[in-house]
């Protein structure tokens, strides 16, 4: 019996816009997408139907249904940057339309933000959640600035290892992600979490660590609702302890360096969801160490 499965992936596209943006917004550009064709649908039904039951697949395969039309111009704003700025106004992410607070937990501050996405079939995209970067002021300057203080903001903005040591460093931060797509279950977060995160702790430790991953993963309960709008948020403290929370609930806490590693990888690292988003942190990370 043929399984399926569905990679994660991110835009990528022909040639970023040149022209300049303000401080406060993201700039898009449209690209257009052929709606496939509807023999390719008509097979990825008798798929699933031939397939065991699954609630991310039958997720995917009402949101394909009510969405898919081999008429129906599939138009996607594609990337946009963030900069620093002194007010404390919120960012929009243009593609989702969701709105980040420039500051959170009152010293945390926004260094960019990304966009989780699905394909389905090959046929379209879905946008899973937009997620933001956050990272501690006084941390950052207190762990990165004797290393990196001597350079100067275009010489740090060219070195990947910046972003490399803000990931290994006990510094606080946060990922924020708020959830676009109004059909995701808690069942499938947790399943994409299985798989990504036990990558992860594999490509870092050399080693499957079942245990650990099954700790982080068991805090995705059944009974937890993800409606559109749904924040959760992955927090980093010191001593390497990872937060979950979930509408401002906190699910559990474990203290592992490994872990975290993992997790903020995942959004920042050198195959992340979202590579706009690395570039934005980098260059922000460097100006922020320079203010």
């Amino acid at each position: 019996m043929a399984s399926l499965r569905f990679p994660f992936l991110f835009s990528q596209p022909q040639n970023p816009p040149s022209s300049a943006t303000s401080s406060r917004s993201f700039s898009t550009v449209a690209a257009l997408s052929s709606g496939g064709s509807v023999v390719a649908a008509a097979g990825a039904i008798i798929a699933i139907t031939q397939s065991p039951k699954n609630p991310f697949l039958e997720n995917a395969m009402n949101f394909l249904l009510s969405n898919f039309s081999p008429n129906k111009n599939n138009s996607s704003p594609l990337w946009g940057s963030i900069s620093l700025a002194d007010n404390s106004a919120p960012v929009t992410e243009s593609r989702t339309g969701m709105s980040f607070p420039s500051i959170l937990k009152d010293n945390q501050r926004l260094l960019g933000i990304g966009l989780r996405k699905k394909t389905v079939f090959g046929l379209k995209n879905i946008d899973v959640y937009a997620y933001g970067v956050y990272v501690d002021d006084g941390d950052v300057k207190q762990c990165l600035a004797e290393k990196h203080g001597e350079h100067s903001v275009s010489e740090l903005k060219q070195k990947e290892e910046l972003r490399n040591h803000l990931m290994e460093s006990d510094i606080r931060m946060t990922v924020r992600l708020q959830i676009v797509y109004g059909r995701l279950s808690i069942h499938s977060v947790r399943s994409a979490f299985e798989e990504s995160v036990g990558t992860r702790l594999h490509k870092f430790a050399g080693n499957d660590n079942k245990e650990l991953l099954e700790r982080f993963t068991s805090q995705f309960k059944d009974d937890i609702k993800i409606p559109q709008g749904s924040i959760i948020e992955l927090s980093r403290d010191h001593e390497y302890i990872l937060h979950t929370t979930i509408d401002g609930k906190e699910v559990g806490s474990i203290q592992s360096k490994l872990l975290c590693r993992s997790i903020l990888d995942l959004y920042i690292g050198d195959e992340s969801f979202d590579r706009k988003a690395n570039e934005d942190v980098e260059s922000n990370l460097a100006s922020l160490l320079h203010k």
